[in-house]
């Protein structure tokens, strides 16, 4: 007896798989491939075909027995692909197409180029014109160069004094002043071989040891620096080495306690030479007075021609003793001073030490105020003069000082060594000497403001107002120069639109990249006018 298949109504939903059903195998339904309507299994149509069509409002479901299927199972119609989704997919792969081919074109637009298009492609962009304002200002043209800061005088301190017993040459016996010291007028800087070495004030050098009776201006520049002591010179004569300058020089060395140096030496110091102007002079006053005595008892001719004689001889005597007398006293040694220019001076380097031999400087002391030294190279020597402006930079701390030239050697200096002593006396150097195998002119600079010592010995920049313009001129940079065939100078002037006119010019001062320029009668340039400084030239071309 047959069973009723299971069957479902039209549209109700999607029924079992075949494999539900016994002895069938497992087949996918249409329905599982996307874009496909839902299609039940049909065992009786061909592999890749389509059932026939039956009515849509069929409701009989296949019949199953127990032994197959029933003669006639009537089916549900299977759903197709319809002309409508055909075109559609015809119509999107045509579109792809030609997306596709209108890139290619494009593409090719780029790397296909006509021969025309290729030369326009090579040829240079047109020249554009660099162009600068007309400015109003001054003009400085400066000069720019290294210098060492150092003192208005630099004295080497090396003294002569005679070697002590049983030494081959001069000894320190008391410890210069140390490295960095104030010194005072008046302070002993160094004692050697028990002898003093003290600072005076003077700008004089010395050449000579100052006696008792000497004249001359190194004489009033002692007599000058003792006073500033408080060591009158009495009634002595300016550049005189008197009494009244024997009495100070005494009291000076007492002060800084020692005894002076007699003049004349050992001999001297002992009086023999004085006691035995004196005697003389004794014996010639007891000549004269028994010659006039006789001569009052019995004049005649005899006794008149004695008394005469011994008149003369007494006034020899006396003369002879004045000048002993006036050659007696303390001397000032050449040795033994240092005169400086000012002070407080200072202490710049000590190369001797206590109980070593002399055989040089013992110290280097400067004073006065800090100036700045430099060397200008031949370039350069023609530019800078004398009462110019100049800028002292300390690069170190950024500090700028305004000064002035003070002088400027017209001799080329070429230094050896380290510039040494002035003098066996130790006197004042030049500032402007050249140091160290430098070659140049020298040139020294003083500021307005007085430099610190801590830059001595240091280098600055020097910035030196060579020329400047007069007042606000017109000026234009260097670039906007150009001389003409005629061997006139001229600028060119780009006027609104682009037009270019040429205007005559008559340069004036150069400095800073820029040139003051005064136009030519009948012509006029002013102020924020835009004038040609070069062309700037296409990229690989050259400018």
């Amino acid at each position: 007896m047959s069973r009723t298949a299971r069957h479902r109504p039209p549209g109700s939903g999607r029924g079992p798989r075949p494999a539900d059903q016994p002895g069938q195998p497992d087949q996918p339904y249409a329905s599982d491939q996307p874009g496909r309507p839902y299609e039940p299994y049909d065992p009786a149509a061909p592999s890749g075909g389509t059932p026939a069509d039956t009515p849509a409002d069929a409701s009989a479901s296949p019949a199953l027995t127990e032994s197959g299927p029933a003669e006639s199972v009537p089916t549900e119609p299977r759903l197709t692909e319809s002309g409508l989704t055909r075109r559609r997919r015809w119509v999107a792969a045509f579109a792809a197409g030609a997306v596709l081919l209108t890139g290619a074109g494009i593409g090719a637009s780029f790397l296909v180029k006509s021969p025309a298009q290729a030369a326009a492609d090579a040829k240079a962009p047109p020249q554009d014109v660099l162009t600068a304002p007309v400015e109003r200002r001054s003009v400085k043209d400066s000069v720019v160069l290294r210098g060492t800061v150092v003192a208005g005088q630099s004295a080497d301190v090396t003294p002569a004094a005679g070697a002590a017993a049983g030494t081959t040459g001069s000894v320190v016996t008391k410890a210069p002043l140390a490295v960095g010291s104030t010194v005072r007028a008046g302070q002993v800087v160094a004692e050697i071989s028990g002898r003093p070495v003290f600072a005076l004030k003077g700008r004089v050098p010395v050449y000579r040891d100052l006696t008792p009776g000497a004249h001359g201006d190194d004489v009033a520049q002692l007599q000058s620096a003792l006073r500033a002591l408080g060591h009158g010179t009495g009634s002595d004569a300016s550049g005189t080495f008197g009494p009244g300058t024997k009495t100070a020089l005494t009291a000076f060395y007492a002060a800084i306690g020692y005894a002076p140096v007699p003049a004349g030496g050992q001999e001297a110091e002992d009086g023999g030479g004085t006691d035995a102007a004196e005697d003389a002079v004794t014996g010639a006053e007891r000549a004269w007075e028994d010659a006039h005595d006789a001569l009052a008892k019995d004049r005649n001719a005899g006794t008149e021609r004695a008394e005469s004689r011994a008149a003369e001889d007494l006034a020899r005597a006396r003369e002879r003793l004045a000048t002993t007398q006036a050659a007696a006293g303390p001397m000032l040694p050449a040795a033994e001073v240092v005169y400086l220019s000012a002070f407080p001076a200072r202490v710049d380097s000590v190369s001797a030490t206590l109980g070593g031999i002399v055989t040089g400087k013992v110290m280097t002391v400067s004073a006065g105020r800090l100036a700045v030294r430099g060397l200008l190279q031949e370039a350069q020597k023609g530019l800078v003069r004398s009462g110019q402006k100049v800028g002292v930079l300390d690069e170190r701390s950024g500090t700028e000082y305004a000064g002035r030239v003070r002088t400027v050697s017209g001799t080329l200096d070429v230094a050896e060594g380290d510039g040494g002593g002035a003098n066996a006396a130790g006197q004042g150097q030049d500032p402007g000497a050249a140091q160290g195998g430098e070659e140049g002119y020298p040139v020294t600079v003083e500021t307005d403001k007085a430099l610190p010592a801590a830059l001595v010995g240091q280098e600055v920049r020097l910035t030196v107002e060579a020329a400047a313009s007069k007042g606000n001129s017109l000026v234009v940079p260097v670039t906007a120069l150009s001389t003409r065939s005629d061997g006139r100078t001229v600028v060119t002037v780009v006027s609104t639109g682009g037009r270019q006119r040429t205007v005559r010019v008559s340069p004036g001062t150069t400095g800073d990249g820029y040139v003051e320029v005064r136009p030519a009668a009948g012509t006029h340039l002013d102020e924020g006018d835009k004038v040609v400084t070069g062309v700037r030239a296409a990229k690989g071309e050259a400018k």
